[in-house]
């Protein structure tokens, strides 16, 4: 008798202790670390939630910082969206200099080469991450090797290359209805511009962003019509990569699991999809949480360039025009410039990091049977 109630206490709800289920090693590999973590108030949201999404991204600092060599994926990632920057820079190029009519033109018209370069730089981005994912998971003896999840990753190029094609059209999408949102908006609702594309062009023409600092020396170069191959990149280059990159970040955000179930649970696209779906309706205050501690990381640093504005009197973005400013501002500009985007990368890659320790969590979760309606 004594066996039995041993047996039918944790299994038919007479004891609130969950049992402790070694099918957790099933489907997935999962790292001891992970299998005990959880939500403290059993993922019904308020404090619990909050640390568990906190302290997925305190795990992915932790994590990099034993394993530097993750950094490479902050590397490739950055060249990635630099490459992007450069590609619309040269679409701009080539839509002032080819005649009018031409087949240049007329493919950009069709948004065909916007297109593909937006594919080409998901693809990237997502084969990346699906690296990092697969380095993590597979790490052996407290190290993680970034050129192995690269390598296994290449199993599965193909439902990355389908799921890269359908948030490229779909972020191609949601830009142009975010463009055609802000056109022609009645004088009383200009104010509303501030969320639309031209936030990222009215900001990073300012000091200290814009580390050209001297407008003449790249809008009157001979040989180029006076417009400068550098100019094509900076401004309007770079603006439109930031505006592809927040789109796309929201996109990611709402589906962060496809990935990993892809590559390490083998699913087709359809169903990790229907997974990602799945693993939201339970971890998404986690997930949120962990972006907006993230976010917030990345946004002090960003908002510091308020101090330098304000250190430095150069607070129009006209200044930049009339003004050259002395070389120890321009040196400090350029460093806050490099401190900044470094940041954002290196929490892009905790992001990447947090994500999969996400998916290990609320993956067990999922697991676990819930036993509060026998409590």
């Amino acid at each position: 008798m004594t066996r039995v109630a041993g047996i039918d206490g944790p299994w038919l709800g007479l004891c609130r202790k969950p049992p402790a289920l070694p099918a957790l090693q099933m489907s997935i590999a999962i790292p001891p670390e992970f299998a005990h973590e959880g939500v403290p108030d059993g993922g019904s949201g308020g404090p619990g939630t909050i640390r568990s999404g906190i302290g997925a991204a305190l795990f992915g600092m932790r994590t990099l910082n034993r394993n530097p060599q993750l950094l490479w994926f902050t590397l490739l990632a950055g060249l990635v969206l630099a490459g992007n920057a450069i590609g619309h820079a040269a679409l701009r190029y080539l839509d002032w200099f080819v005649q009018p009519g031409g087949i240049m033109e007329l493919a950009r018209d069709g948004y065909i080469l916007d297109f593909f370069l937006e594919f080409i730089t998901v693809f990237c981005l997502l084969f990346l991450l699906a690296g990092l994912v697969l380095s993590i998971s597979s790490k052996k003896e407290g190290s993680a090797s970034f050129s192995d999840g690269l390598a296994g990753a290449k199993k599965y190029w193909k439902p990355i290359f389908l799921w890269s094609f359908i948030l490229a059209l779909a972020g191609m999408l949601l830009f142009r209805i975010w463009c055609y949102l802000f056109i022609g908006l009645p004088p009383e609702f200009q104010y509303l511009n501030v969320f639309g594309p031209q936030f990222f062009h009215s900001t990073i023409t300012q000091f200290p962003f814009n580390w050209t600092l001297d407008w003449n020396m790249v809008t009157e170069i001979p040989g180029y019509g006076g417009r400068s191959l550098l100019l094509w990149i900076y401004p309007f280059g770079v603006m439109e990569a930031l505006n592809f990159s927040a789109i796309t970040l929201i996109l990611f955000i709402l589906m962060p699991f496809v990935v990993p179930l892809v590559v390490l649970e083998q699913k087709t696209i359809r169903g990790a999809v229907a997974g990602s779906s799945a693993l939201m309706k339970k971890a998404w205050r986690e997930v949120a949480a962990c972006g907006l501690f993230l976010g917030m990381i990345v946004s002090g640093v960003f908002l510091t360039y308020l101090l330098i504005q304000a250190a430095s009197g150069i607070v129009s973005p006209f200044q930049t025009v009339t003004f050259h400013p002395p070389d120890a501002w321009i040196a400090l500009a350029l460093l806050y410039n490099l401190v900044l985007v470094t940041a954002a990368f290196i929490v892009a890659t905790v992001g990447g990091i947090a994500v999969q320790h996400l998916f290990i969590s609320a993956k067990s979760r999922q697991l676990t049977p819930s036993l509060e309606p026998y409590s």
